[in-house]
């Protein structure tokens, strides 16, 4: 039995978490409460195994709740709000940096189309991280790693695109790799990360703030530009061309979700081939494995993150496991290990 403490100010959206959560026989609601200071005082005493927590609560915020909480009584926590004011959107990424390890929208209420399919994913997520071992700044080490080996036929390679997927705990490892490359590295990075919609724009807001590479929301048909960021925005596919155009489609979503992993490591592998890396991050489910295990048999470098740095692992693990991934890294490696590819490599474009 998974035990969950809900922490939201409006009596309406308490009691519909209340209602989606009791619906389901693994999860049993432990108790709610509407102040920041009421759950810090909850989970020290009571220890639930996941909390829900909003972000826009009187006295103590969220994330200053979620901060307390994470220090004094650890317990993986969900963020869950209904609200995109910029305020809440920059205050949920810095309960994610905080330690919060994933972001869910409340779910419409009971006669809204959406509401199945938003009530279904937040009582998934619930699951899968209810027995996350949760670790405040687990990202923020000092490098004690060095990059691997890259096999020969890759030295002095020039790499023209970098393609990355990613999902729950996603946000904090971009964060930790983007944050230690250089301005001047000189290949395009494409990212599929997904999040709830409506997150997307703080989340690059939160980005460009720790990181001297531009980090675009894409746009169809501009070109990818050497040493900047572009992520797929809500619910379109992310793509590319061989000449570095930029495609966004509304293709059918891949097993429900748009936009896939899959679908930009495809689109990579055919565009670049062997000059390209795939790197497929945290995340629950299995997009993006099949996707790079095409990039890896079209001789592209394919990293997969190591369980041990995984909030979730079911996307790394899946591309292990069909044998996709050639690298078996941490955030921290991965980082380096794109730094030593592209060193000395002065060429940009596409030709």
């Amino acid at each position: 039995m998974i035990k969950v403490l809900i922490v939201e100010d409006s009596p309406v959206v308490q009691s519909l978490l209340e209602h989606i959560l009791r619906s389901d026989a693994e999860i049993k609601v432990i108790g709610t409460v509407s102040t920041g200071l009421d759950a810090v005082v909850f989970a020290k005493k009571y220890q639930p195994n996941v909390i829900t927590m909003d972000i826009e609560l009187p006295g103590m915020n969220g994330f200053e709740a979620t901060r307390r909480i994470l220090e004094e009584a650890p317990v993986p926590i969900i963020i869950v709000s209904s609200h995109y004011q910029k305020e809440n959107l920059a205050m949920t990424f810095q309960a994610l940096e905080a330690g919060a390890v994933a972001v869910e929208e409340a779910p419409p209420g009971i006669g809204h189309r959406e509401f199945a399919e938003k009530s279904k994913r937040l009582i998934q997520t619930i699951k899968s991280i209810a027995r996350v071992k949760v670790r405040t700044k687990r990202l923020s080490l000092p490098l004690k790693t060095s990059p691997p080996q890259i096999r020969p036929k890759n030295i002095g390679k020039r790499i023209k695109c970098i393609a990355i997927g990613a999902s729950t705990g996603g946000p904090l490892v971009l964060k930790e790799i983007f944050s230690q490359l250089p301005a001047d590295f000189p290949a395009p990075i494409l990212v599929v990360q997904h999040i709830t919609t409506g997150f997307l724009k703080g989340l690059v807001d939160w980005l460009n703030q720790t990181t001297v590479m531009p980090i675009h929301i894409a746009y169809h048909g501009e070109y990818a530009l050497p040493g900047h960021v572009y992520f797929a925005p809500d619910n379109f596919h992310l793509g590319i061309q061989s000449n570095g155009r930029l495609v966004l489609s509304k293709e059918a979503p891949e097993k429900n979700i748009r936009p896939a992993v899959s679908f930009l490591f495809r689109s990579v592998s055919k565009a670049f081939g062997s000059s390209a890396v795939g790197i497929l991050l945290t995340g629950m489910g299995e997009d993006g494995a099949q996707g790079l295990k095409i990039m890896r048999e079209r001789q592209a470098i394919t990293i997969a993150q190591n369980k041990e740095s995984c909030v979730i692992f079911g996307m790394p693990g899946e591309a292990i496991r069909i044998g996709a991934a050639a690298y078996v890294l941490s955030p921290e490696a991965i980082a380096l290990t794109l730094k030593e590819l592209v060193t000395g490599s002065s060429e940009q474009g596409f030709n």
